[in-house]
């Protein structure tokens, strides 16, 4: 169920890295609302491999957590072969920066605390993997002070406290680390950590801080989507803007507080303000609690059908938390801005572009496919993937595309395009790659891009589970489409509009089952079960006629091997009737 390269870093020996020049001291509090694109090297040690995001946690106490899997920082298994395998052992590692715990003593009462949590909406850790968190004592050595296992759900975040009193840890270059030991093979075994907070003078009763925190990711922009062609936008702007977006805020102290927020909408490559909203009423907010904060979003007019627009739309919640801090030194404000982004260019999209988890199918020819609506007539010219890394390496492998009208609400009898792509992998955790058709193909109104798996080995595609929209997923596993209801969320993929549009019609879904061909896929050999097939032809995608394969004298075989690999159709005719196959050489 699931959605690289060497890096090689060369110091002088006389300049140790920056990270290492100058301990830190107290207070340490990173909650990773500030570090949007991997933890702050201001506080932790380069090179951890964990992935700062707002979108796999549940409940969590702040914007951001860092989540342990068994992915790597550029997103790859840390363990990924072309042979199944099923390792577990040591994945990611936070590690702080030196700090100096020299001069403490235990009667200063340094504490460490921080939340955490299994799963959220990525996969749940087995009993047999952990996460740990260890010290660095003054001999050097890493010795483990607190350890739990998988195998337990709970939505909610856990607030542990430890505390730093042992003499080893009193010293100047105190060190601590989180690390989780997982499956090595992909984005197994999530782990969620956020809000870790080290200072003296506190007790394992010390649980609670004048604290209010933006939260849950703000919802979309759009109505239907999350991205879309900006000229699609704007054939109607106002029926595509969503009603509301919305978020939440966490009060994390135990008491009551009142706050207000401020509502932006900028479009950044203009760099022009569409909406500046302050709402002065004051909401009280209890204790220990969230609330939600909604606002109606402007409609975007006045810009080029033919550009590209983007929006950050941003809550900025007015909290007294700089007032009387419980962390001196530290402004906790910095936690109270949240924003959204919505591109408007040239393609479509219901996910985030942050892949919870993968889906994949798992038997040859089943079909995943994708309904999207356009206002006006458009072109696709592409669609956009995001493959999941996991378990085994599947670059190379074989699946098609293909574009289709809407027929009573499902993909219709005839493809209006296709064709075979072999596997590649994003460079990046979530990235995307395009793969481009031969030529636009034309389309009105409802149209689906289709994902077929060409033979028995599942490809896994990124799918956010944070999507509202899953309701444009269908999926085809015989010879119906049927809606996907067994997971919330959509699979990443992307259809790529614009270009020049031509219809190009290859064929009907499958013939009857007396005029197939088979095997299908096929390293080159076929044969079929009648003698009444008169004429077989071979074709590429476009139609054009590749081979004419005799078929007189009750011949049943034949052997495409000299073709490349890839996506074709069979046209097979009896005299009376004429039939489509698709097929595919695979060698």
């Amino acid at each position: 169920m699931l959605c690289g390269g060497l890096l090689f870093l060369f110091l002088a020996a006389t300049a140790p890295p920056a990270w290492s020049q100058q301990p830190l001291s107290l207070p340490f509090f990173d909650d990773f609302s500030t570090s949007p694109n991997g933890p702050d090297p201001a506080r932790w040690v380069p090179g951890s491999g964990v992935y700062i995001n707002n979108t796999m946690p549940i409940n969590h106490p702040s914007v951001n957590v860092a989540t342990f899997d068994g992915l790597n920082a550029s997103g790859r298994p840390y363990n990924f072969n072309r042979v199944p395998i099923a390792a577990n052992g040591p994945t990611d590692t936070l590690m702080s920066r030196p700090i100096n715990l020299g001069g403490y003593t235990p009667a200063d009462s340094v504490y460490l605390s921080f939340y955490w949590q299994r799963k959220g909406l990525g996969e749940l850790p087995d009993v047999e993997d952990s996460l740990r968190l260890q010290f660095r004592g003054s001999d050097g050595q890493w010795r483990t002070v607190w350890k739990e296992s998988g195998g337990i759900l709970n939505n909610n975040f856990t607030q542990t406290l430890v505390a730093v009193t042992d003499l080893r840890y009193l010293h100047a270059g105190f060190q601590f680390r989180f690390q989780s030991f997982d499956r090595q093979v992909g984005a197994f075994d999530s782990w969620h950590l956020d809000y870790i907070y080290l200072n003296r003078s506190r007790s394992r009763f010390d649980r609670y801080i004048r604290d209010i925190a933006t939260r849950q990711a703000v919802s979309s922009y759009l109505k239907r989507y999350t991205a879309m062609p900006l000229r699609q936008y704007l054939a109607n702007p106002a029926a595509e803007t969503a009603d509301s977006v919305t978020t939440d805020i966490n009060n994390l102290f135990n008491n009551f507080n009142f706050t207000t927020f401020r509502f932006r909408v900028r479009e950044l490559v203009t760099g022009r303000t569409i909406q500046d909203e302050p709402q002065p009423l004051s909401v009280l907010i209890p204790s220990l609690s969230s609330q939600a904060k909604r606002i109606r979003p402007a409609p975007l007019t006045g810009v080029p059908a033919t550009g590209r627009a983007v929006l950050r739309y941003t809550f900025d919640v007015l909290t007294t938390d700089d007032q009387n801090p419980s962390i001196p030194t530290i402004n906790l404000r910095m936690n109270d801005t949240i924003s959204g982004q919505v591109v408007l260019d040239n393609y479509y999209a219901y996910d985030d572009g942050s892949a919870e988890i993968g889906i994949q199918t798992n038997q040859r020819q089943a079909r995943v496919a994708m309904r999207f609506v356009a206002n006006e007539p458009d072109a696709v010219t592409g669609v956009r993937l995001c493959f999941l890394p996991y378990q085994t390496d599947q670059t190379g492998q074989l699946f098609a595309l293909s574009v289709y009208a809407n027929e009573r609400g499902a993909p219709g009898s005839r493809a209006l395009y296709q064709k075979a792509f072999t596997v590649k992998y994003p460079t990046v955790r979530n990235g995307f790659v395009d793969f481009t058709f031969d030529n636009a193909v034309a389309v009105k109104d409802t149209f689906y891009i289709i994902f077929t798996q060409v033979n028995d080995t599942p490809i896994p595609i990124g799918f956010d589970r944070n999507s509202p929209f899953g309701g444009q997923v269908l999926v085809n596993l015989s010879s119906r489409w049927e809606a996907y209801s067994e997971i919330r969320g959509v699979p990443m993929i992307r259809p790529v509009m614009g270009g020049t549009a031509s219809l190009v019609v290859t064929g009907r879904d499958e013939p009857p089952v007396s005029m197939q061909v088979y095997p299908n896929p096929t390293a080159g050999a076929i044969r079929w079960d009648t003698d009444t097939i008169s004429s077989l032809d071979v074709l590429d995608l476009s139609g054009r006629l590749l081979h004419s394969i005799p078929t007189a004298s009750g011949r049943r075989t034949a052997d495409l091997g000299h073709l490349n690999s890839g996506f074709y159709l069979l046209r097979l005719s009896d005299g009376q009737r004429t039939v489509v196959q698709k097929l595919v050489i695979q060698k």
